[in-house]
């Protein structure tokens, strides 16, 4: 891989993909609407193009894509969008990627996965989601399967890092740095997976670099699940931090979408905070070598560092 194009490449996981194929020399077109955004993050960067267009216009994401080997999908949109957006996004980044005769892997996270009683679910589970959401990323995940690019499907769990703003744990974090009372989503007694975007984004390049990877699904998992209570713990003893947290339950969250249509949206999705899905990475460590771990309290401060730096 010579050249990539990272879609999203102002968001959490878009933004660590572009640094990683950067530091491995691949030259990279970072593609995003938010054009002043691409330039606080990317105008110093001598192997980065930046790209201000929108994944749903298809003659913007063909423009963006000549040239390059890879198509990254990092593109997010806000829940209640999901319906109309992500199949369009999707429909529109096979079209170029035939086109152009290039690859596509895509950021994916759990939901396609549904629940699951397994201790720790294999690429090869069921998939049987039975939420909205759910069902809409198994969809892109089978569309891409029908088309003719050689395509990776890289599952993670919750994300968090330098500049992943859309994320569970940052609506605790950005409360530390403001040294506010903090809320934490979910049961803080029910361990779950939490995965340093740095990481996740090392082990999705490197599969990307390979030519054996392709039309298959990966799972990336964090180092290990984690409880709320020791993450509340690690900011604590490691930022002394000393303001309340307060666990926002389901019923709070049904309470506040009936204001906010993100929250609404948001309830199906709690079951991940009561039983949640946990990653085997066992095929990747077979087959590619160890998954890049960083420590939850290296992972914390380093996230913390950068939302201090843009206070």
């Amino acid at each position: 891989m010579k050249k990539a194009l990272v879609l999203g490449a102002t968001g959490g996981i878009g933004y660590a993909l572009v640094r990683e194929l950067v530091e491995r020399g691949v030259e990279v077109v970072a593609f995003s609407r938010g054009k002043e955004r691409l330039h606080a993050l990317y105008q110093n960067e001598s192997k980065v193009s930046i790209f201000s267009g929108d994944a749903l216009v298809e003659k913007d994401v063909i423009e963006a894509a000549d040239g390059v080997d890879v198509i990254f999908h990092a593109v997010s949109f806000p829940y209640q969008e999901w319906k109309d957006k992500h199949p369009l996004c999707i429909e529109i980044i096979v079209r170029a990627a035939e086109m152009h005769q290039t690859k596509i892997a895509l950021v994916d996270n759990i939901y396609a996965y549904g629940r699951q009683s397994k201790i720790e679910v294999i690429e090869d589970t069921k998939k049987e989601p039975q939420t909205k959401k759910g069902k809409i990323r198994l969809a892109m995940e089978n569309r891409l399967k029908r088309s003719n690019v050689p395509c990776l499907i890289v599952h993670m769990p919750d994300l968090y890092g330098p500049n992943a703003e859309n994320t569970l744990l940052y609506e605790t974090l950005k409360s530390v740095v403001l040294n506010k009372s903090a809320n934490f989503v979910g049961d803080i007694k029910v361990a779950r997976e939490f995965i340093f975007t740095l990481d996740g984004a090392k082990a999705m390049v490197e599969l990307a670099l390979r030519e054996d990877t392709y039309n298959q699904n990966w799972n990336i998992p964090s180092a290990h699940p984690i409880t709320g209570e020791e993450i509340i713990e690690i900011l604590r003893k490691e930022v002394g931090y000393k303001k309340s947290i307060r666990t926002v339950s389901k019923t709070m969250i049904r309470f506040i979408g009936l204001f906010q249509p993100f929250m609404r949206e948001m309830v199906e999705m709690m079951y991940l905070t009561e039983d949640p899905v946990i990653l085997s990475g066992n095929k990747y460590e077979v087959k590619i070598g160890p998954i890049p771990h960083t420590p939850y309290k290296k992972g914390i401060k380093e996230t913390l560092n950068w939302m201090n730096e843009k206070v």
